[in-house]
């Protein structure tokens, strides 16, 4: 215990072991769907699931390793949700590559990611982020939790007249949702350290008896990862028509990993004058996953914003980190068990997440429509997009406009600029994909 606690700093950070543990848990439960997700998307796109299974883990246990071992923070990577459909929807079935030179193009653009990572490029952009939108990247990755965690519990659904509607409230899975929610709640409220955690266990539990839930057992040996490990096809990326989604692939990654990044860390109160101290070490793990999940045959890996449930629960240094990348190790053996969990038995834990990352709104100086507006755009756009990249590049193209059309041009960064118009180029160029 004195030996993790003097490495990432359990006093420095006013946290436990015990905590870190229990934070740890909560993360992995709430973001281990990916391991069951990732392979059935891909499967579409004709890649072998079963080792796509294998190569989820194995990247999400490394990329998580590398950000709690090397940049102490507790937030877990995986492949991404988003990414992962863009590469088997679009990429694959639409514009007719192969999954192998998808796998290329992923290839690249971590390559590209981890050079301007390396020359601080990034490190720049996300200081250079201002203010206002930066507390809004917070909510606005609050309201993406809240709409994820609804959809995932059957209360709302989708609606060809009104995009989305209340769901069946009489469905058991909704109702054991929303039982689990108040447990949560009530517990956190009270004080009792795991509050998440025992919410997410105690639906579970509830799901054998009322949600027609099964147990399949706990052990099972891990697949071959053979028939993706190495296939990717880079000289298929290099040709010209997949220049294209090189470019989205490493937009969408920069900006959702980094809103991911800086949403998380300021809910979990790790940002100095609205920096993260070792932000670049935290930047080079999730450009090393990328690279690492395209060896191993799976898309763009990215920070995971159900890590603001670890964090809730009190985890605050790399000891939360390490336990999710040692529990997607553990998965590839107890993939069975791992199962068990019900999506509707963790929805309750990010929907009340989503719930306290919203006071992070009343920061906004709400007299300034030029500080207020795009932070509201940042904000609204995340959930209604389905993305946090779209969510920021929203912030980034009302910030600079209204600025420069109110005569204050001089109070944006260069940064910024630069950002508004790569964002403005992609959304002419190459459309919302």
């Amino acid at each position: 215990m004195n030996v993790f606690s003097r490495y990432f700093g359990f006093a420095q950070a006013n946290t436990s072991l015990r905590t870190e543990l229990l934070a740890g848990a909560t993360t992995f439960l709430t973001m281990a769907y990916i391991v069951f997700v990732n392979p059935t998307i891909l499967g579409d796109a004709g890649m072998p699931r079963e080792s796509v299974f294998v190569a989820t883990c194995l990247v999400a246990a490394l990329a998580t390793g590398v950000m709690g071992l090397y940049a102490n923070y507790p937030i877990a990577l995986a492949p991404g949700m988003g990414l992962n459909a863009y590469f088997t929807y679009t990429v694959v079935k639409e514009m007719g590559f192969t999954w192998e030179a998808a796998l290329g193009a992923v290839f690249i653009s971590g390559c590209l990611f981890f050079i301007v990572t390396l020359l601080r490029v990034r490190e720049a952009i996300v200081n250079g982020i201002p203010r206002s939108v930066r507390v809004a990247i917070t909510a606005g990755v609050g309201l993406f939790l809240a709409i994820i965690s609804l959809k995932t519990a059957g209360i709302i659904v989708g609606s060809p007249a009104t995009l989305v509607r209340l769901g069946n409230l009489r469905d058991a899975h909704a109702l054991l949702a929303i039982a689990g929610f108040f447990i949560i709640v009530t517990l956190d409220v009270l004080k009792v350290r795991g509050a998440i955690l025992i919410g997410i266990v105690c639906v579970t539990a509830l799901s054998f008896l009322f949600g027609g839930n099964q147990f399949h057992g706990v052990f099972a040996l891990p697949p071959s990862i053979s028939p993706t490990f190495l296939h990717l096809d880079i000289r298929a990326a290099l040709s010209a028509g997949v220049l294209n989604v090189v470019l989205v692939f490493f937009l969408v990654e920069l900006f959702d990993a980094t809103g991911t990044l800086m949403g998380v860390a300021n809910r979990a109160g790790l940002l100095t004058e609205g920096k993260m101290h070792r932000l670049n070490r935290a930047l080079l793990a999730d450009s090393t996953a990328i690279v690492a999940g395209s060896l191993l045959g799976t898309s763009s890996s990215t920070a995971y914003i159900e890590s603001a449930s670890g964090v809730q629960a009190g985890g605050r240094t790399g000891m939360t980190a390490l336990v999710v990348a040692a529990l997607f190790l553990a998965c590839l053996f107890i993939a069975p068990l791992a199962s068990v969990v019900p999506g509707y038995a963790t929805a309750p834990a990010l929907l009340y997440v989503s719930c306290l990352m919203l006071r992070e709104m009343a920061g906004l100086p709400w007299d300034d429509a030029t500080e207020a507006v795009p932070a509201v755009l940042t904000t609204l756009a995340m959930p209604f997009t389905y993305s946090v990249a779209n969510g920021i590049a929203f912030g980034f193209i009302s910030y600079a406009g209204l600025k420069l059309l109110t005569g204050r041009a001089r109070q944006v960064k260069a940064i910024v600029w630069v950002i508004a118009l790569l964002f403005l180029f992609r959304y002419a160029y190459l459309g919302a994909s």
